[in-house]
């Protein structure tokens, strides 16, 4: 065994090879050493253990192929790319949307060269950050004004420390949501510094509850948009007319938290999804202050967009809890090129990969899975059972809660692996491929596979087959 021991290499001597690999030669090299140790030490326990038993496994026809399979997989970025075959479009724990393609480009722009972010080009004076987007999100909208922050908690908890600190906002009880992270708007209401009224039941709100509850410390009412979830049944709410009319008899801000905001309208557009509001219906219905998401179902950057009338939104840019919450040079770089997009709602809609991928066709999606298990069939010869079923995939990011969007799946049954044996082995391939498990079959959703994807996909189950 002493031996074998001694007739490991030394840690120089791999390392000088270990950085004439292409995919190696640009790491620190204080991280490929510790990699390197690293391997020689499990090498020093496989002799102990006796997987490693003869001076031929140590020889380096054999070691390298390892060692540089181990410095790969362990120098990769923990944060990196993964392919979301679950069907779930805005997947929340999977990055939420995509970007387009110019979006990308200008976050790249935006990053490698020094640019006009605080900086106005007409008078070569200090600049607002908020102009580069602005005007869009107004003219898109149909808002007086508007500003940026870094997600819709932040706006939220802006919007209220701005206008309602120390005073009551009256919020029907069936809105008093939890958003993901069990953040739940009673707390983010209280961390403003405003007091929660709530009025109602679980179930029913009328217009006379809100009347009720207003007083001499009513600072505003408000509405939260339950994008992600559904009451039926006996349920009634306050519609946003007319809370704007009982806001202006008062001469009271109205606020809406629209979670999931919305540019496209995806009715109007033929798509028979269950009714939501768009930003545009928001702002004609007369509302003071909106906000939503920039991601979710806009399909850009995580930010939190706040539009309205110029006399509440002016104030909210003064806060001095704005610049804590501000947005960088990198999100509105995507978020203009994005918003750029929905000037023409059909441009939007097969640019924007959030929107294409909700919209794409039942015709569409069977023809790509079909494409996709024959792919598969050619390039693995495995003892392996394909098949192609319907089956539903799902928005995600809290939208369009409970409403199915029709797919077809591509299932694969391997012998002797079960479904969650692939699911771990494709979560450790590069790049990972997530996908989800029905009817015994681990699935693939050829929604949310792009088609530059086709290959890698068929390249990782290869890898593990």
């Amino acid at each position: 065994m002493s031996k074998l021991y001694r007739s490991l290499p030394s840690v120089d001597s791999v390392l000088a090879g270990a950085v004439q690999d292409p995919d190696l030669a640009g790491l620190p090299r204080n991280m490929l050493r510790d990699l390197v140790n690293d391997f020689l030490d499990l090498c020093r326990e496989e002799i102990r253990s006796g997987v490693i038993a003869r001076e031929s496994d140590l020889e380096a026809s054999v070691l390298q192929p390892r060692l540089l399979a181990y410095l790969r997989a362990h120098s990769r970025p923990h944060f990196r790319r993964v392919i979301n075959a679950t069907g779930v479009v805005i997947h929340t724990n999977l990055g939420r949307s995509i970007l387009t393609h110019e979006a990308a480009a200008s976050v790249s722009e935006a990053c490698r060269h020094y640019s006009n972010l605080e900086f106005s080009l007409d008078t070569g004076q200090r600049g607002s950050r908020y102009s580069h987007v602005e005007d869009l999100l107004c003219r898109i909208s149909g808002a007086e004004a508007g500003l940026v922050v870094n997600n819709n908690a932040a706006a939220v908890l802006l919007v209220l420390d701005t206008l309602a600190r120390g005073r009551e906002v009256v919020v029907s009880r069936s809105q008093l949501v939890e958003i993901g992270g069990s953040f739940r708007i009673p707390e983010v209401m209280a961390k403003s510094g405003a007091h929660l009224r709530e009025v109602g039941a679980t179930n029913r709100t009328h217009l006379k509850d809100y009347r009720q509850a207003i007083g001499p410390d009513t600072g505003a009412l408000m509405k939260v948009h339950t994008s992600n979830y559904r009451i039926i049944g006996f349920y009634k709410e306050v519609s946003l007319k007319e809370l704007v009319q009982l806001g202006r008899e008062h001469d009271l801000p109205v606020i809406e938290d629209m979670g999931s905001g919305n540019f496209f309208d995806f009715q109007a557009h033929g798509y028979n999804f269950m009714p939501e509001p768009t930003v545009q219906q928001v702002i004609r219905d007369g509302v003071s202050v909106v906000s939503f998401s920039g991601d979710k179902l806009l399909g850009g950057p995580q930010a939190g967009i706040i539009l309205g009338e110029k006399k509440y939104i002016d104030p909210i840019k003064k806060n001095p809890m704005n610049r804590a919450l501000r947005i960088d040079k990198m999100t509105l770089a995507a978020l203009e090129s994005t918003l750029r997009m929905y000037l023409d709602p059909e441009l939007a809609r097969s640019k924007i990969p959030t929107l294409r991928m909700i919209t794409a066709g039942e015709k569409d999606l069977q023809q790509k899975a079909r494409r996709l298990k024959n792919r598969i069939r050619r390039n693995i010869k495995a003892d392996m059972e394909l098949a192609v079923f319907p089956a539903q995939s799902r928005v995600g990011g809290g939208a369009f809660p409970e409403q199915d969007l029709p797919t077809t799946l591509v299932g694969i049954k391997v012998a002797g692996l079960s479904c969650q044996d692939m699911r771990n082995r494709l979560l450790n391939t590069d790049p990972p491929l997530v996908g989800r498990v029905e009817e015994d079959f681990f699935c693939l959703d050829p929604r949310t596979i792009d088609d530059s994807e086709m290959g890698m996909v068929v390249s990782v189950l290869k890898d593990i087959l």
